[in-house]
């Protein structure tokens, strides 16, 4: 077959080249232990590898094939890997997969009901089976006065929350106040909270991050709501969006939804709430009441894509206006309209996103929803839990080493302790073993700062993983700490340039100003350190 043309769409070629790449994505993850999770590779190393120029023939599937192994594998930092740890997951599943082929296979572009009916109408479906798996409340339900609707991350979720948000609120008390307009979160919320700002208009002055500590698990108080609020009000501001986390980034911290939800009913403001990451936990009913109080919330999102074997990307969000969103981002060119549509008779979800066009992505979810189902999935997310419990015994057990915050779902934060009590030498010694373990190639995890500690995260979710890569992650920590105290001196990392990594510092946020964000709630699309 590789000495014909390759057609744009032949049916026969398409069987051999599929069943090609089908047994290469198989063999890949047969084999995935054999790479280093965390790629080695130091910047620009593919223009290297790969001619400046197209080619002018084609190729043989197997050649670009073989360059995959030999060039760009190298380059990958393997998110299926059982040694995963880092950031949250990014879930991939043979009932994924499948879902994504199909999609790909039809390849539609579904932005309205007329333009694929079967992707609007299955995509109002799966969202109304995931949500009765939460246990949302029935206005978010496609047969209530709101819906749901895939978007492609938790960025653009609480992006188009805000949009809605803004524009219900001005339509209120005027256009001209988009000035007066104050958007809350706390320090560990997300950093697309702030980019949505950004974007809608939101004057940087009036987005408050507001502190939270050790004293409420880094959850954020209702106190400290009620008290910045309150402030606004006084100086002439309005309220208009508060965003409450559960399962932040850093710590898997849970924000109080039942207090929050009063105090935004009862000052008007519009409650989003970004489970990005825990909210596929929330399925298990021993893990719902993290969410309890959700009834008061205008917008809910979580990520199938993290946790939930749903390939990326896939991020279902909830609300419970569907005209609130419809009316801030809809569009009618001629060149769209149609019978089904001007009689709003249908849901075009073109109307619920910032882009126009859009993939057929329920397919997969349907696809993950029916060859698992619910007992399966709840299986598979406790599964994880037991193994982050698991690690978290480990590290408990070894005195060199501390937890530093409780772990509810898969997540374990906890650092190496310095020999003396200097805690500057503790925000050496950890990076430092941060860079020595991810260094091996055996596992890769990552770090965030709580409370001025340089703490380390280590999260269970990659759907390969098992006790014994539990067991062995561990092995690695405790021999590259005992290499490092046993040192006399501790080494920083190098950046690939070969300049020293000094420690990040304390993130300090005040209440209505800081000089560093820590980007933290469960976004795999966004997660870095930000300057204001």
């Amino acid at each position: 077959m590789d000495g014909q043309m390759l057609k744009p769409m032949d049916a026969e070629q398409l069987r051999e080249y599929g069943h090609q790449m089908v047994d290469f994505v198989a063999d890949y993850y047969k084999t995935i232990e054999n790479f280093p999770v965390l790629s080695q590779v130091q910047p620009g190393y593919l223009r290297e590898l790969v001619p400046a120029n197209p080619p002018t023939h084609p190729e043989s599937l197997q050649d670009v094939l073989g360059d995959v192994k030999a060039k760009i594998f190298q380059g990958v930092t393997h998110w299926q890997s059982p040694g995963y740890f880092a950031y949250f997951p990014s879930n991939s599943s043979t009932a994924g997969f499948l879902g994504e082929m199909l999609s790909a296979g039809i390849n539609i572009v579904g932005f309205s009901w007329m333009s694929c009916p079967a992707a609007t109408e299955l995509e109002m479906i799966v969202l109304d089976w995931l949500a009765k798996l939460l246990h949302l409340p029935d206005a978010f339900l496609s047969t209530g006065t709101g819906g749901g609707v895939i978007q492609g991350t938790a960025s653009e979720a609480v992006l188009v929350a805000l949009l809605a948000a803004r524009d219900k609120k001005l339509k209120k008390i005027g256009k001209d106040s988009l000035a007066k307009l104050v958007v809350y979160s706390s320090d560990q919320t997300h950093s697309s909270m702030q980019k949505a700002c950004q974007i809608a208009g939101i004057h940087p002055e009036n987005f408050r991050i507001l502190k939270t500590d050790s004293l409420t698990e880094y959850g954020l108080s209702p106190d400290v709501v009620t008290n910045a609020i309150s402030k606004d009000v006084a100086s002439g501001l309005v309220p208009l969006l508060l965003c409450a986390t559960i399962g932040t980034t850093s710590s898997t911290a849970i924000d109080p939804l039942l207090a929050l939800g009063k105090i935004a009913k009862s000052n008007g403001i519009w409650l989003h709430v970004d489970a990005a990451y825990a909210g596929s936990a929330c399925i298990c009913p021993e893990y719902r009441h993290y969410i309890n109080g959700v009834e008061e919330a205008d917008s809910f999102n979580m990520n199938a894509h993290k946790w939930l074997l749903t390939n990326f990307d896939c991020s279902p969000l909830w609300i419970k206006d569907r005209n609130a969103l419809i009316q801030s981002l809809s569009t009618y060119p001629e060149y769209l309209r149609n019978k089904a549509s001007e009689a709003d008779s249908v849901v075009d979800y073109k109307d619920w996103q910032i882009p126009l066009g859009r993939r057929f992505r329920s397919l997969k979810l349907w696809m993950v929803l029916r060859l698992y189902g619910q007992e399966g999935l709840q299986s598979y997310i406790r599964n994880h839990i037991a193994l982050a419990k698991q690690f978290e015994e480990l590290v408990v057990q070894d005195p060199r080493f501390e937890v530093v915050t409780p772990r509810r779902f898969s997540l374990v934060c906890f650092r190496l302790l310095p020999q003396s009590t200097d805690e500057n030498q503790a925000d050496k010694l950890n990076p430092a073993l941060l860079d020595a373990v991810n260094s091996t190639g055996t596992i890769f995890i990552s770090h965030t700062v709580l409370s001025g500690k340089y703490v380390l995260r280590l999260a269970v979710g990659a759907p390969l993983t098992e006790e014994r890569h539990i067991i062995a992650a561990w092995k690695v920590l405790q021999e590259k700490a005992t290499a490092l105290l046993e040192g006399d001196n501790v080494t920083l990392p190098k950046k690939p340039n070969g300049h020293c990594q000094l420690p990040i510092k304390p993130n300090r946020v005040a209440e209505q100003d800081s000089e560093l964000t820590m980007e933290q709630n469960g976004h795999v699309d966004d997660l870095s350190i930000q300057s204001k």
